[in-house]
């Protein structure tokens, strides 16, 4: 019996991250003209390195300069 042996996705779509996360498109292209989400582009084509999309996940969305996500703020 063989295994099939899936290779580990290096870069993703923001409709696959739409679809994986839950957040908006919408949300995902603020973020991207923001800065706050590196892209890399292939003519038209709009990708998100997975080390980057960790990083992003990891951090959260940082809506303004100096936002603090600490409740006693």
């Amino acid at each position: 019996m063989q295994t099939k042996v899936t290779p580990q996705r290096v870069a993703w779509s923001l409709a696959d991250i739409s679809n994986s996360t839950g957040l908006s498109l919408g949300f995902l292209r603020n973020d991207v003209r923001r800065g706050a989400l590196p892209v890399k582009k292939f003519g038209r084509r709009v990708l998100v390195l997975d080390e980057d999309l960790r990083l992003y996940l990891a951090n959260g969305s940082k809506r303004e300069e100096g936002f603090n996500d600490d409740a006693s703020a």
